[in-house]
Protein backbone atom coordinates (compact mmCIF):
# COMPACT_ATOMS: atom_id res chain seq x y z
CA UNK A 1 0.00 0.00 0.00
CA UNK A 2 1.55 3.19 -0.97
CA UNK A 3 1.30 6.15 1.56
CA UNK A 4 1.17 9.41 0.48
CA UNK A 5 3.45 11.96 2.41
CA UNK A 6 3.26 15.99 1.95
CA UNK A 7 6.45 17.79 1.95
CA UNK A 8 7.18 20.84 2.45
CA UNK A 9 9.67 22.95 0.48
CA UNK A 10 11.58 24.29 3.45
CA UNK A 11 14.24 26.38 1.26
CA UNK A 12 13.83 30.17 1.90
CA UNK A 13 12.19 32.67 -0.12
CA UNK A 14 14.66 34.99 0.42
CA UNK A 15 17.95 33.15 1.65
CA UNK A 16 19.57 36.68 1.53
CA UNK A 17 17.30 37.59 4.45
CA UNK A 18 16.99 34.12 6.82
CA UNK A 19 17.28 35.76 10.15
CA UNK A 20 20.06 35.11 12.75
CA UNK A 21 20.55 35.51 15.91
CA UNK A 22 22.78 38.34 16.75
CA UNK A 23 23.04 39.78 20.28
CA UNK A 24 20.37 39.26 22.42
CA UNK A 25 16.70 37.75 21.32
CA UNK A 26 13.17 36.60 22.62
CA UNK A 27 12.01 33.03 22.40
CA UNK A 28 8.36 31.76 22.96
CA UNK A 29 8.30 28.27 22.89
CA UNK A 30 6.23 26.53 20.73
CA UNK A 31 3.65 24.98 23.59
CA UNK A 32 2.64 28.71 23.86
CA UNK A 33 -0.04 28.36 20.62
CA UNK A 34 -0.11 24.26 20.57
CA UNK A 35 -1.39 23.61 23.84
CA UNK A 36 -3.92 26.24 24.31
CA UNK A 37 -1.93 29.61 26.38
CA UNK A 38 -2.77 32.04 23.21
CA UNK A 39 -5.84 31.35 23.07
CA UNK A 40 -6.17 31.67 26.76
CA UNK A 41 -4.70 35.33 26.66
CA UNK A 42 -6.82 38.37 26.30
CA UNK A 43 -5.58 40.80 23.75
CA UNK A 44 -4.12 43.05 26.34
CA UNK A 45 -1.96 40.22 28.00
CA UNK A 46 -0.86 38.98 24.84
CA UNK A 47 0.39 42.24 23.82
CA UNK A 48 2.25 41.85 27.66
CA UNK A 49 3.14 38.84 27.57
CA UNK A 50 5.41 39.12 24.10
CA UNK A 51 6.79 42.67 24.82
CA UNK A 52 7.81 41.11 28.50
CA UNK A 53 8.96 38.39 26.40
CA UNK A 54 11.25 40.35 23.89
CA UNK A 55 12.92 42.58 26.26
CA UNK A 56 13.64 40.07 29.06
CA UNK A 57 17.36 38.65 29.40
CA UNK A 58 17.83 35.37 29.54
CA UNK A 59 16.05 34.43 32.87
CA UNK A 60 13.18 36.17 31.79
CA UNK A 61 13.97 39.03 34.10
CA UNK A 62 12.67 42.68 32.83
CA UNK A 63 13.91 46.14 34.61
CA UNK A 64 11.21 48.08 32.35
CA UNK A 65 8.95 50.26 34.94
CA UNK A 66 5.55 50.11 34.71
CA UNK A 67 4.98 53.46 33.00
CA UNK A 68 7.35 52.45 30.33
CA UNK A 69 6.25 49.39 29.59
CA UNK A 70 2.23 50.82 29.47
CA UNK A 71 3.59 53.85 27.07
CA UNK A 72 5.27 51.13 24.48
CA UNK A 73 2.00 49.02 24.47
CA UNK A 74 -0.04 52.34 24.30
CA UNK A 75 -1.86 51.52 27.10
CA UNK A 76 -3.52 53.51 29.84
CA UNK A 77 -2.76 52.36 32.89
CA UNK A 78 -5.76 50.78 33.80
CA UNK A 79 -5.18 48.39 31.13
CA UNK A 80 -1.83 47.64 31.79
CA UNK A 81 -2.68 46.82 35.28
CA UNK A 82 -5.53 44.64 34.38
CA UNK A 83 -2.98 42.79 31.71
CA UNK A 84 -0.44 42.39 34.00
CA UNK A 85 -2.88 40.81 36.50
CA UNK A 86 -3.81 38.28 34.25
CA UNK A 87 -0.84 37.23 33.67
CA UNK A 88 -0.29 36.88 37.54
CA UNK A 89 -3.19 34.92 37.58
CA UNK A 90 -2.48 32.79 34.88
CA UNK A 91 0.74 32.15 36.74
CA UNK A 92 2.72 33.37 33.35
CA UNK A 93 4.95 36.17 34.85
CA UNK A 94 6.03 36.75 38.51
CA UNK A 95 6.37 40.62 39.44
CA UNK A 96 7.87 41.91 42.89
CA UNK A 97 6.68 45.64 42.75
CA UNK A 98 9.79 46.48 40.42
CA UNK A 99 10.30 43.79 38.27
CA UNK A 100 8.91 41.30 35.82
CA UNK A 101 10.26 38.13 34.93
CA UNK A 102 8.76 35.59 32.20
CA UNK A 103 7.86 32.16 33.62
CA UNK A 104 8.61 28.72 31.41
CA UNK A 105 5.13 27.83 31.08
CA UNK A 106 3.06 25.84 33.39
CA UNK A 107 1.78 22.01 32.32
CA UNK A 108 -1.60 24.07 30.93
CA UNK A 109 -3.01 26.93 30.34
CA UNK A 110 -4.72 28.37 33.66
CA UNK A 111 -7.89 29.98 33.02
CA UNK A 112 -8.42 33.19 35.49
CA UNK A 113 -11.66 32.78 37.44
CA UNK A 114 -14.27 35.77 37.60
CA UNK A 115 -15.03 36.17 41.65
CA UNK A 116 -14.21 32.85 42.53
CA UNK A 117 -16.37 31.01 39.87
CA UNK A 118 -14.46 29.03 36.80
CA UNK A 119 -14.22 31.23 33.98
CA UNK A 120 -14.81 30.30 30.63
CA UNK A 121 -12.39 30.05 27.81
CA UNK A 122 -11.67 33.50 26.46
CA UNK A 123 -12.69 33.77 23.14
CA UNK A 124 -10.14 33.31 20.71
CA UNK A 125 -8.09 35.91 19.21
CA UNK A 126 -7.52 36.88 15.51
CA UNK A 127 -3.76 35.87 14.66
CA UNK A 128 -3.93 38.67 11.92
CA UNK A 129 -5.07 41.35 14.81
CA UNK A 130 -2.11 40.22 17.37
CA UNK A 131 0.31 39.92 14.52
CA UNK A 132 -0.79 43.46 13.40
CA UNK A 133 -0.51 44.95 16.77
CA UNK A 134 2.84 43.30 18.07
CA UNK A 135 3.84 44.42 14.04
CA UNK A 136 3.31 48.01 15.32
CA UNK A 137 4.49 47.44 18.47
CA UNK A 138 8.19 46.00 17.30
CA UNK A 139 8.09 49.57 14.55
CA UNK A 140 7.17 51.42 17.84
CA UNK A 141 10.53 49.64 19.65
CA UNK A 142 12.75 50.64 16.66
CA UNK A 143 11.51 53.91 16.32
CA UNK A 144 14.25 55.44 19.11
CA UNK A 145 17.21 53.52 16.75
CA UNK A 146 15.72 55.60 13.61
CA UNK A 147 16.50 58.87 15.31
Amino acid sequence: MSRSTTFFDRTPIRPDRVPRIEGSFAAIPHRFLRDGFWASLEAHELLLYFLLALVADRQGMSFYRDDRLAGILRFVLDDFLSARTGLLRKDLIAHDGTRHQVLSLPTSPVLAAAHGAAAAPAPPVAPSHVRHALRDLLARLDEPHRR
